[in-house]
């Protein structure tokens, strides 16, 4: 029977992760900075530069398409790693908004989990909400306040 090592404490992550979590941080930052833009066009020129000492040859033009392609590919998982992290630090930001604002619907902290029919019926009600607010404010009234989503949600289901 084959022993599995188990880490000391399963919550943390690998070092692996972690490594690559910095590497993907650090990438990302650095190719968002004027340098590495400077750096890619110097790149372009140079290669620009280099083609009437080459004779414009197949091999002076897959060495652009053969790099371009490369960086490419490689700064997509970069870029999607670090929307990943972006996008599901905002939402736990949002997540503890909704949850430490009085009045709010909790049920909304796990929307990304529902259908496509329950966001539907929830988007219905917060534009009837918006609409009404709308009309409210021509109208001189205030739009000011809580109203209970999910009242109205109830209602329209009876």
């Amino acid at each position: 029977m084959k022993k599995t090592r188990r880490r000391k404490n399963e919550d943390e992550p690998r070092k692996n992760k972690r490594g690559f979590r910095k590497f993907a941080r650090s990438a990302a930052r650095w190719t968002g900075r004027p340098m590495a833009f400077i750096l890619a066009t110097a790149f372009i020129l140079a290669w620009v530069i280099t083609g009437p000492i080459f004779h414009y040859s197949d091999t002076w033009q897959l060495v652009i398409n053969t790099a371009t392609t490369i960086v490419t590919f490689l700064m997509v998982f970069l870029i999607q790693n670090t929307q990943n992290r972006d996008s599901e630090a905002v939402q736990l930001k949002l997540d503890e908004l909704l949850r430490s604002t009085r009045g709010a619907h909790n049920a909304l902290l796990e929307i990304e989990e529902l259908s496509e029919d329950e966001l539907d019926e929830i988007k219905r009600c917060y534009t009837m909400l918006a609409k009404k607010a709308v009309e409210d404010l021509r109208s001189g009234k205030t739009d000011i306040g809580t109203p209970d989503v999910q009242r109205k949600t109830a209602a329209r289901k009876e």
